[in-house]
């Protein structure tokens, strides 16, 4: 073998070893750095129509891999002598409110207010003389403060649904909750300053128990629901009507929606299920001064 020879063998075991030495090094220097996760979702898109909501938490989000609606919505709750809530499915409420505690039936309508579909839902509530619950967000309610007057004009009560709709709420410090719900109590009132809010519903029903004590320290009540008929997946008016009206009964808290996407069906069972349940129930906004 020439020199020459030997010299480029030696030049490529060294070409080799470096290459060794930097590739341990890289894998090395990448154990030592943090994974990056990325943002927590809020469960929120956008479109031109505006923000979309995915009511329903998802695996690993506060709540389960489903919440309480999901499963089986009209299970009872049962309240223990500390005040902490239990479905009889063994779902974590703790303590928020899924029935109205009186013989009367409340209509709730999540994710609010919304231009094309509030409006709709006033109308029909205002021709069967109707009072219901409102729980806003409050980037909605910061957009349309008239809509947000005319839901307290018509003798509907006002909810807290957070400021953007954020499913992992609960999962979050106690101080970024307190300002989450602060700040949408602020849109609300900015809208209307004297309205009470008194009642504060979790997206996705994904109760932890830091998110209701910060609520009950503000002076609102939470509230969950017994009746789901799941009207944010779009199943049509003949579903949703069929679910409410084969499970309401007296007592029964209604989940609706009047936003957060396509909620043409959601009115259109507003419509057919609004004369069976005044005939059969008396229906009522729930009170601004629970106890």
């Amino acid at each position: 073998m020439t020199r020459g020879g030997s010299t480029a063998r030696a030049a490529g075991i060294v070409t080799l070893v470096v290459a060794g030495l930097l590739g341990s090094a890289y894998v090395l220097g990448r154990s030592l750095v943090p994974d990056q996760t990325p943002p927590h979702s809020t469960g929120v898109t956008t479109s031109a129509d505006g923000p979309h909501y995915a009511d329903q938490p998802s695996v690993g989000e506060p709540g389960g891999t489903r919440n309480a609606s999901a499963s089986n919505s009209a299970r009872p709750v049962e309240t223990g002598q500390d005040g902490s809530g239990r479905d009889a499915g063994g779902d974590n409420l703790f303590g928020a409110h899924a029935t109205t505690g009186s013989p009367r039936l409340a209509l709730t309508f999540d994710d609010g207010p919304d231009p094309r579909y509030t409006p709709q839902v006033l109308a029909l509530l205002s021709e069967y003389d109707v009072q219901a619950t409102f729980c806003v967000v409050g980037e909605n309610a910061q957009n349309h403060p008239d809509l947000v007057r005319s839901i307290v004009d018509a003798g509907h009560t006002l909810c807290n649904h957070s400021w953007h709709h954020d499913v992992g709420l609960g999962a979050r410090s106690a101080d970024a909750i307190r300002s989450d719900l602060l700040r949408t109590n602020a849109a609300i009132r900015a809208a209307v300053p004297n309205a009470p809010i008194v009642w504060y519903r979790q997206p996705g029903g994904a109760w932890t128990y830091p998110v209701v004590s910060v609520a009950r320290q503000l002076g609102m009540t939470p509230l969950h629901w017994s009746v789901d008929p799941s009207d944010w997946e779009l199943p049509g008016a003949n579903k949703i009507s069929a679910t409410v009206l084969s499970q309401a009964e007296p007592g029964s808290v209604v989940l609706l929606h009047d936003a957060g996407g396509d909620r043409q069906g959601t009115v259109e069972a507003l419509r057919r299920i609004l004369p069976d349940l005044t005939a059969r129930f008396e229906l009522e906004a729930l009170p601004t001064d629970p106890t």
